[in-house]
């Protein structure tokens, strides 16, 4: 059964696309069959991978999935492309009863072939973000080092809780990730210490540190594996990967 990690939180700039691109590259690399799917109408998941968003969303499409699959220069790593189409973005933000069904069939269904999915989500916790999560197994939440980006968690989390308590069993709270960590100040060792005394082991082990290289790497089409496989934020999306296929 595949595990299909859903990327998301309510406040952008926490680095959500960047560790969905990633952590895909890196679950790849291990030698396991992935997929991402961009469901944030900005198509950066996409275009971040040096692939062009399509005309028509898949998830809204009536054909299967696997028709509009793209490789993404990755061994074992598929993406299914964002469309930055306002008709289509509307269609999935507005998908209601049966509507939104569809959308969640369409991704359990596109998932049976592979080990991992990983889906990057927009930054709010709409309906595309629900459809995601009702689609998912685990919910994985970036979170930046700064007490504004902590400010939504209670939020996101209560509507984490609801969805799990709608579908007993079947999602689970896969952790919190620390994103742009600057170990130089004195307010990132205090946001790490309020998150981990508060969520415990939720929280991951690996942080991601500040690095130019990540920022670069999607102007290249890269992830930042491919891009500066000996960077820091390199060898932390590794280490994240582990920590994943540990929670297992």
């Amino acid at each position: 059964m595949s595990r299909t990690l859903c990327v998301a939180n309510q406040k952008g700039g926490v680095g959500k696309t960047t560790t969905s691109i990633n952590l895909a590259a890196a679950l790849a690399l291990a030698g396991h069959q992935t997929l991402l799917v961009d469901m944030d109408p900005q198509c950066n998941a996409t275009t971040g991978l040096g692939l062009a968003p399509v005309t028509r969303h898949p998830l809204v499409a009536d054909t299967a999935i696997r028709h509009s699959l793209l490789a993404s220069g990755i061994e074992r790593l598929d993406v299914l492309p964002g469309s930055g189409s306002f008709r289509d973005a509307d269609m999935l933000a507005n998908a209601k009863g049966q509507a939104s069904e569809l959308v969640v069939d369409h991704l359990r269904s596109g998932a049976m072939i592979y080990d991992f999915v990983v889906i990057d989500c927009p930054p709010s916790l709409g309906a595309l973000t629900r459809a995601a999560l009702s689609a998912a197994n685990e919910i994985l939440m970036p979170i930046q080092c700064e007490y504004f980006a902590m400010e939504g968690l209670t939020q996101m989390i209560g509507t984490v809780k609801q969805i799990m308590l709608d579908r007993p069993g079947e999602l689970t709270f896969g952790g919190i990730v620390l994103t742009m960590y600057d170990d130089t100040l004195e307010l990132t060792a205090e946001v790490d210490l309020d998150l981990r005394q508060f969520f415990g082991e939720i929280v991951f082990d690996t942080v991601i540190p500040r690095d130019v290289k990540v920022a670069e790497a999607p102007s290249h089409g890269l992830s930042v594996l491919d891009y500066a496989p000996r960077s820091r934020a390199s060898r932390a999306y590794t280490e994240l990967c582990m920590e994943v296929l540990e929670r297992d």
